[in-house]
């Protein structure tokens, strides 16, 4: 199949099939006389993996690394399992950020009157301790 369909079939972009296999996660396309990309069954069954890898967060050199163990038959669960851990640690730890961030803007956004008066809370954290405007440098032409 042309790369259109295997876009289609495997739920990824043409851009990003081109992509992975410029990044080597995909084994470079066979080509028609004509120069035409040509996609396998095999072909459209990676990039669903890659797919389901990247719909989990996975980063690229996890796929990677995962890839190269879902295609060696002597595999060891367990590696796998490291990876899959590793990424959980990953994403508790984001999970943790983003949920310090919200309790964050939360009570800003509490504090806020959110009226015509200028005073701001959410505009003050942004700008940090120092609320003064910055000082214009000697010389400088203010």
């Amino acid at each position: 199949m042309n790369i259109g369909e295997a876009a289609r079939s495997s739920g990824v972009s043409a851009k990003m099939i081109r992509y992975y296999e410029e990044t080597g996660l995909l084994a470079p396309a066979k080509r028609t006389q004509g120069n035409y990309r040509t996609y396998s069954p095999g072909d459209i069954h990676t990039l669903r993996f890659i797919r389901r890898a990247r719909d989990l967060g996975f980063d690229m050199p996890s796929i990677a690394r995962l890839l190269a163990l879902w295609r060696d038959e002597h595999r060891s669960s367990a590696e796998v399992r490291h990876i899959a851990e590793e990424h959980i640690a990953t994403l508790r730890s984001r999970i943790g950020q983003m949920q310090a961030m919200l309790r964050t803007l939360e009570h800003l956004c509490e504090h806020c009157h959110g009226d015509a008066r200028p005073n701001c809370p959410i505009l003050d954290d942004l700008a940090g301790p120092s609320h003064a405007m910055p000082m214009a440098l000697p010389g400088a032409d203010a």
